[in-house]
């Protein structure tokens, strides 16, 4: 038998094998979440009329056990959260559809821990689009991803194309914490570079997914002179070059130029046939938010300025948060 037949014919076989898999998961979990509904439906409305509502949970938790030895999932406080679950979405049209793409599991993470419904949307379409395990997305709340991408500031929607510019978006956040980081008040960016470095890794994991680490100090030869980007990455999903550039001070407007030449030169001589545009991320200690979104409005190159902190982000990204109608525009393009 030809081997580039047989490869064609066993590649189709395993994306059958795993489609199969993924439908077959999808219709359990479904079949999962009717029921907790149902038993949630139940459940309030027997609460609804009666004060004795510990008393009833406790009950319905040691009935099931005793007709269903081993079985888990069903504690007092699963019950509890299927009667949480089924009074947040019943007849909520918007999230209702949506709590069958991910576990019941990290239903309950989102429900618990997201007040607003539409950050409740926010992180259901963000697991669902990447993959999210239980311990990653536990990770984005407490990190306030939802605030954090919400609140960027790039120029990506007046310099990209339509069908990436959404997605480039969910590449740059608008503050990165390094807490795993061994760095003190005072470092240099030299310091920061090669603490990031050796944490590879878990630089990645905060900076989104898909991205890929190319090289540190990459070097870019212009006319006979050397120019060196701070972090050089990829993106899988947008096919782009990221260049990162690091800066331990204020953002200031020359900055942008400087990432502009960057992006010029990846371009031109870097970027390959079926690569996108490059984009830059310049990563700083703190910025104006009014000198960014002036700075980045005439940059001819695709560009997002954030910042980083070395411990946990405090309080407060509400007060720059766009309009409830903004949000929701936003929310609905994932």
């Amino acid at each position: 038998m030809d081997i580039s037949l047989y490869a064609g014919v066993i590649t189709d076989i395993k994306k059958k094998i795993r489609t199969s898999q993924y439908q077959a998961l999808k219709s359990v979990n479904i079949e999962l979440i009717s029921l907790y509904r149902d038993i949630g439906k139940k459940v309030s409305e027997m609460v609804r009329y009666n004060d004795r509502g510990k008393g009833i949970v406790k009950n319905i938790s040691s009935d099931i056990w005793k007709e269903f030895p081993g079985i888990t999932g069903f504690s007092d406080r699963n019950i509890w959260y299927m009667k949480e679950f089924y009074e947040t979405y019943s007849g909520n049209e918007k999230l209702q559809p949506l709590v069958a793409e991910i576990s019941r599991t990290k239903n309950v993470l989102i429900m618990t821990k997201c007040k607003q419904d539409i950050q409740k949307e926010f992180y259901i379409k963000m697991t669902k689009k990447f993959g999210w395990t239980k311990s990653v997305l536990i990770h984005q709340i407490e990190n306030q991803t939802y605030e954090k991408y919400l609140t960027n500031q790039t120029n990506f929607d007046l310099k990209m194309e339509e069908k990436y510019k959404n997605q480039a978006k969910l590449a740059v956040k608008d503050e990165y914490i390094f807490d795993f980081l061994e760095l003190g008040d005072k470092h240099s960016e030299r310091d920061l570079e090669g603490m990031l470095v050796s944490r590879i890794e878990d630089v990645l994991h905060e900076l989104w997914p898909y991205f890929s680490f190319v090289e540190s100090q990459y070097k870019l030869r212009m006319s006979d002179k050397e120019y060196f980007i701070d972090i050089l990455l990829y993106h899988r999903w947008l096919h782009c070059l990221v260049a990162l550039e690091l800066k331990i001070w204020e953002f200031l407007p020359e900055y942008i130029s400087k990432m502009w030449f960057y992006l010029s030169v990846l371009d031109d001589t870097v970027r390959l046939e079926w690569d996108n545009p490059s984009i830059g991320i310049i990563l700083c200690k703190t910025k104006d938010r009014v000198i960014v979104e002036y700075t980045l409005r005439d940059s001819q190159k695709p560009i997002g300025v954030a910042t980083y902190s070395l411990a946990s982000l405090p309080k407060g990204y509400e007060k720059m948060m766009p309009d409830a109608a903004a949000i929701q525009r936003i929310v609905e393009m994932l």
